[in-house]
Order: C-alpha cells, then structure tokens, then sequence
C-alpha cells in the first residue's frame, strides 16, 4: 500500500487503547486518516490518542463503554464535528470470558452479548446512517474470530458472537451495497498483545507449537488485513470473512486446557 493511502478518510475504532485496536488506528492514523479512539478504560483511551498525536498523527479520543449506544452516537458526533465526516468504522472492542458451559452464568453472557454483538451493531449501524447522509462510500470492518469458524472449550458464548458478528457483515450486503458501503470481517487467530501475555506467560510457546506457520500473529499481522479490507484495494470485496491464523484453522488443534481456571456459577 503505498504512503498516506487513508488520506482525507475519518475512522472510528473501538476498543483501541491497546492490542490489536491500537495497532489499526495508528497505522490508519500514519496513512492520513483522521483516528476517534475509543476504549473502555480512559488513561489508556488518552493516552493510545496522545502516542498517536506524538507520531504526527491526528486522533482524538472518546472512552466509553462501546456497547452504549450514547457513547457510540458521541463518537460519530465527534468524528463530524471535528475531522467534517466519517468514512470508516472498525468495531474491534469485545470481550472474552471462559467458561464451563453447563455452569455458564447469565449475567456474563449478557455482557459478552452486549459488547460482541450489540456494540458492534450499533456502531454499524450509527456509523452506516452517517455514511448514507454523506452520499458517499463508506467501509466497515466488524473484528470475528477464529472460534467463529472451529470450536474452541469453554468458548461457546463469546464463539456465538463472532459467528453471529461474520453472518451480519454478510447479510448487510443487501442493505449498505446501495449506498457504496462495504462491510467485511477479519477473523484473528491466536494473536500476541498485552492481554493475551498477561493472562497467559506460556502463551507464545503454546500457540508456536499448534500453528502450522510456527508461531502466534503479531499485532501488525492483523492490522495489516484490516487495512487492506478498508482501503480502496478492496472496493469489489464486501460481505467476507478473511482468516488471519497462519494456518490454525486448517488443522485446529486445541491447547491444553487441562490446567486453565475456568469460571465457574456460583
């Protein structure tokens, strides 16, 4: 891709004081495009704007809970009202939590469906509605999973999710097609960022040892997909899915569990 390919173009990303999010919106940011910076966490909201102000980049940030359709209606108030427009909207935010499925408890899988699914509708369609007021085209990347694809233990709430995120981006073909919008997905697989190395020390030589390419994706594995999915590259691509787990889904095999704390109900 060559030099400031995202010049002129105003994106939303969520859940992006760090990992993955983070490595989107600065790279966007570094190619020209106006960033609104969202995470759950405020400091790290401020301060994932600031390093990207500090690199010559220009991205303000709005914390928040991005399942709240206030917040989520704030940040694309923002985005026009500072930068004049929104073009692009990549609803990364989610959350994992593990557990046994017979004594999975209601409230967190109210939660897991609140972020995953509802924040991740909302902003699409909040962000789509502007996009359809602009008269322009548009792109949006909802962020699946490879448990979306194979099974994963103790995963079935937030694997419903991010099944459930890829059959949106495909049925909204019909709706946004028309308005010159585009939505796909990209499905991560085993990936190395702050939080997966701190829940898990051994994470890096576990998921080396199950990947066929020989080790976990890299923050900029990840983003370097999304940008292409968002990019001008990708004008006749809308309604997919694009795996990114050097391998993993081919062969799927399962790390060991064995020793995992699980949550379990009361």
């Amino acid at each position: 891709m060559t030099d400031k390919v995202f010049k002129d173009q105003v994106a939303i990303v969520t859940g992006a004081g760090q990992g993955i999010g983070f490595e989107i919106a600065r790279q966007l940011a570094n190619q020209g495009a106006c960033i609104v910076l969202n995470d759950l966490d405020a400091e790290l909201a401020e301060q994932a704007a600031a390093d990207i102000r500090e690199a010559d980049g220009k991205c303000i940030a709005v914390p928040g809970d991005s399942s709240d359709e206030a917040i989520i209606n704030d940040m694309v108030q923002v985005a026009v009202d500072t930068y004049g427009q929104l073009t692009i909207a990549v609803a990364n935010a989610g959350i994992t939590l593990f557990g046994d499925f017979f004594e999975y408890r209601a409230e967190d899988l109210r939660r897991v469906l609140e972020v995953n699914i509802m924040g991740s509708f909302l902003l699409t369609q909040a962000a789509a509605r502007q996009m359809r007021r602009q008269k322009g085209s548009g792109r949006i990347l909802l962020m699946s999973s490879v448990v979306g694809h194979q099974a994963h233990q103790y995963l079935a709430a937030y694997a419903m999710t991010k099944a459930g995120l890829e059959m949106l981006a495909k049925n909204l073909v019909l709706e946004l097609s028309p308005y010159g919008i585009t939505i796909n997905a990209v499905a991560p697989g085993a990936t190395l960022t702050e939080r997966t190395l701190q829940e898990d020390p051994e994470y890096p030589k576990v998921w080396s040892a199950i990947t066929p390419m020989g080790r976990p994706a890299i923050r900029e594995d990840i983003a370097n997909a999304a940008l292409f999915l968002l990019s001008p590259l990708s004008g006749h691509i809308t309604g997919q899915s694009l795996v990114v787990d050097g391998g993993w889904t081919a062969v799927s095999p399962l790390p060991d569990l064995s020793n995992m704390k699980v949550k379990k109900g009361d």
